[in-house]
């Protein structure tokens, strides 16, 4: 009789195919009256560039004041807002960024925030734009974003205007401005804090303010959020 052939080893199961690897994707988080703030450190955006983005557009036009409307708007397209910034560093160091009397920043030194441009006219797409240089943040305390009206209105009524937040890790974090109903020519954006432990913090502000009379915008808003600074006046 024919010998018996050795048993043939069991099939070696078949690997699994490796699990499909999705991209990470970040959901832009938008700040609300109901949901104002969001924390920088959890969204994992706390290192390298913060664009800070200001666009705005002219809903309408009219001249002056509006009978009906009690309120000042924009003429034409003259309009000039400033994008702003106060700091205050944990050295105890306060100061401004803006386009007025040249004091548009620095990201390698302090205050480690930087204003890119000046948008005169609301057409340039991206705006304009503040950066912030998140591998300094232990040296900053707060900021404060905030626009002005350089000329062209005697208010933000009729503006549209959108804020976005852009760090270079992390979700993008935007917000629109409320209507503006009262005489303002300043108005808070966002404030971004460090609560000492490393935790930033972007609030948002969307508060406007109305300057008494002969009081700056910039006097304004520092005292409001009590800065405490020493203003002189500056050219652009």
């Amino acid at each position: 009789p024919a010998a018996p052939q050795p048993a043939r080893p069991p099939a070696a199961p078949a690997a699994p195919a490796p699990p499909v690897t999705q991209p990470v994707r970040l959901t832009k988080i938008t700040l609300t009256k109901e949901t104002p703030s969001v924390s920088l450190t959890k969204q994992g955006g706390t290192s390298g560039a913060l664009r800070v983005n200001l666009n705005w557009e002219v809903r309408k036009q009219f001249k002056g004041w509006g009978a009906k409307l009690g309120r000042a708007a924009a003429v034409h397209g003259d309009l000039d807002l400033d994008l702003c910034a106060l700091y205050e560093l944990t050295d105890g160091r306060k100061g401004v960024v803006q386009a007025l009397g040249n004091a548009f920043g620095s990201l390698a030194q302090p205050p480690y925030i930087h204003l890119d441009g000046d948008d005169r006219t609301g057409a340039v797409s991206s705006g304009e734009n503040l950066t912030v240089n998140l591998d300094h943040k232990d040296r900053l305390r707060r900021i404060l974003i905030f626009v002005t009206i350089y000329e062209g209105a005697r208010s933000f009524a009729d503006l549209h205007a959108t804020v976005t937040l852009q760090p270079r890790n992390g979700a993008a974090i935007d917000f629109s401005l409320d209507e503006c109903t009262v005489p303002s020519t300043v108005c808070a954006l966002a404030l971004i804090t460090n609560d000492g432990t490393g935790d930033l913090t972007v609030q948002r502000e969307a508060r406007y303010l109305v300057p008494q009379r002969g009081v700056s915008p910039q006097r304004t808003i520092d005292a409001a959020y009590g800065w405490g600074m020493n203003w002189t006046p500056g050219r652009k």
